[in-house]
């Protein structure tokens, strides 16, 4: 069984922080957790949300409806309330509704110490209406705050202590999962690309903070003395993609993070990466636009952008990572192809996978740096750009015997400029060489649990909500299965046919199915249909089962 908590307040209330005490401490006794924020583009007020999912078997994704509100404000609560199970419980802050438990979480909150506690209060009702003991609540505490102070420490588990005792006589009233052995770590998607970044080797992180990207430069940051990395927050984007050309250029691994409007400023430089042939890689987390759009939201609408960015053309190698594991993995794999095939990579998120929180199998923190193909020992007669078979260069760094001569204008094998149109013919062939060779790579799908007559189609977040539709539907007699890409460009040659004679029902967080243009484009599916959401939220497998239509 499983039990959705949602806190629900305005922003400065400390919404957040609530639900990842919350998510710790569930994560401590032992549960499956499955954690997801939503929030606006604010500092005070509004109307934020954190989720938390609890349950005794794994979970992939959130829910739409929660079992316990606990609502910090009014006007939360007005938002919220249509989101109650039926049987579920809200405890509002305050005044006294017909369908809530008024606790007056403020004065407790005041009581322990100061109202700005609030969220502690509502931690504390939360475990009891679930039926918890508050001692794994209270270890969650000590740990978040252990750098406050034990004055701040001992406040806080009184307020939840206090919160607690506002819900005597209704303890238990919500079914709960039972608590069993801890279950690994607990990971935040930012979390598994910052990690999977450094155990490659990245060396150079320069970047302009966006939302909903900032979490893995942060990230990256707090452990960059560790891992021995140069984390530069740069002046603006443009600024970012070109540090990072040069770092690679002198032989560091480096990267970026950004999200939709910032990686329009990057196209110049993505460009120039793609010309010098050098091996950045972008994470690129997305959230709704045009322009500004919906900053705090989440959308998938940067697909067909990501595979066409940068003028002219040129090989790029880009991957969705559909879960917290995967995100840890295919940054990793980035950096790889992007070595191997000296091109950029381009690691595709979105505020969904990058702010969702779950406890999977410690993911391994060695420092493991992937091959970066370099030739140590180059000789006098050396040229960056040799014409190859496979059009991949042996990379030298300057410095060193040979000279290492680039340009971003077309150039000959030894990198000078040059306006031969018949080297021009072959410099370009050569590097579309590199393309052919990454495609020959390309991933295939996960098909879960295995091929069907109907196929959800889908790429990126909509792995887990996907997943977890295809049990829904499949438990009602449904012929149906999911096929997810990790890698979505190249997109792999045996797409058509793991996808012939099957109908495609296409997964997305846009509104023009993105990605199943893009393989219709590549002759891997000729009709498709779909079910889109493009509202900023994500989808859940309630809602895309609902929506199924046979």
């Amino acid at each position: 069984m499983d039990a959705n908590i949602r806190i629900a307040g305005e922003a400065g209330q400390g919404v957040q922080s609530a639900g990842e005490l919350l998510t710790s401490a569930f994560h401590d006794m032992g549960l499956h957790v499955f954690s997801t924020q939503s929030y606006m583009s604010r500092i005070r007020g509004g109307v934020n949300s954190y989720d938390i999912r609890i349950s005794d078997e794994e979970l992939h994704s959130g829910r739409e409806d929660c079992d316990v509100l606990a609502a910090l404000t009014a006007e939360s609560f007005a938002t919220e309330k249509k989101n109650v199970a039926r049987g579920g419980l809200v405890a509002l802050d305050g005044a006294a509704g017909p369908d809530a438990l008024s606790l007056d979480m403020t004065a407790a909150a005041k009581e322990a110490g100061g109202a700005r506690m609030v969220n502690s209060v509502a931690a504390g009702i939360v475990f009891a209406l679930l039926g918890y003991d508050i001692e794994p609540l209270a270890k969650a505490i000590g740990k978040a705050m252990s750098k406050k102070g034990e004055e701040t420490v001992g406040a806080n588990i009184e307020a939840a202590r206090r919160g607690v005792a506002l819900a005597a006589g209704h303890e238990g009233l919500v079914k709960a999962p039972v608590p069993g052995e801890r279950r690994g770590e607990l990971y935040s998607g930012s979390e598994a690309v910052g990690l999977g970044a450094a155990t490659a080797g990245v060396k150079v992180v320069c970047s302009y903070p966006m939302t909903p990207s900032t979490g893995a430069l942060t990230y990256l940051a707090s452990v960059a003395d560790r891992y021995r990395i140069v984390v530069e927050q740069a002046e603006d984007e443009i600024c970012a993609a070109n540090l990072i050309c040069g770092a690679a250029y002198a032989g560091a691994t480096a990267m970026t993070t950004t999200s939709g409007g910032g990686f329009a400023l990057m196209a110049e430089g993505l460009s120039l990466a793609g010309m010098l042939e050098l091996p950045i890689v972008i994470m690129l987390s997305q959230r709704p636009g045009p322009a500004t759009g919906l900053p705090t939201r989440t959308g998938q609408e940067d697909l067909l952008f990501a595979v066409h960015a940068g003028h002219g053309e040129f090989p790029k190698i880009i991957y969705a990572p559909g879960t917290i594991g995967q995100a840890y993995e295919m940054t990793r794999r980035a950096f790889e192809s992007a070595h191997k095939f000296q091109t950029p990579a381009i690691v595709m998120t979105d505020q969904f996978l990058t702010d969702a929180k779950k406890n999977i199998p410690e993911l391994p923190g060695a420092l493991d740096p992937v091959d970066a193909h370099i030739e140590t020992a180059p000789g006098a007669d050396y040229v960056r750009y040799a014409v190859t078979e496979s059009g991949v260069s042996p990379r030298a760094l300057p410095g060193g015997e040979a000279f290492v001569v680039c340009a971003s204008d077309e150039h000959t094998p030894d990198g000078h400029l040059t306006e031969d149109l018949t080297a021009r013919k072959a410099m370009q062939e050569k590097r579309m060489r590199k393309a052919a060779l990454a495609a020959a790579e390309a991933m295939p799908p996960e098909f879960y649990p295995e091929p069907d007559e109907t196929v959800l189609l889908c790429w990126g977040s909509t792995y887990g909500p996907c997943r977890e539709a295809v049990d829904i539907l499949r438990a009602k007699g449904r012929k149906v299965c999911m096929a997810h890409f990790a890698q979505v460009w190249p997109v792999w040659a045996g797409a058509g046919g793991a996808l012939e004679g099957r109908r495609v029902v296409s997964v997305e967080g846009n509104s023009t199915a993105q990605f199943a243009l893009l393989l219709r484009q590549c002759g891997a599916v000729s009709r498709f249909d779909s079910i889109l959401r493009y509202d900023g939220l994500p989808f859940t497998g309630a809602e895309i089962a609902r929506r199924f239509k046979s």
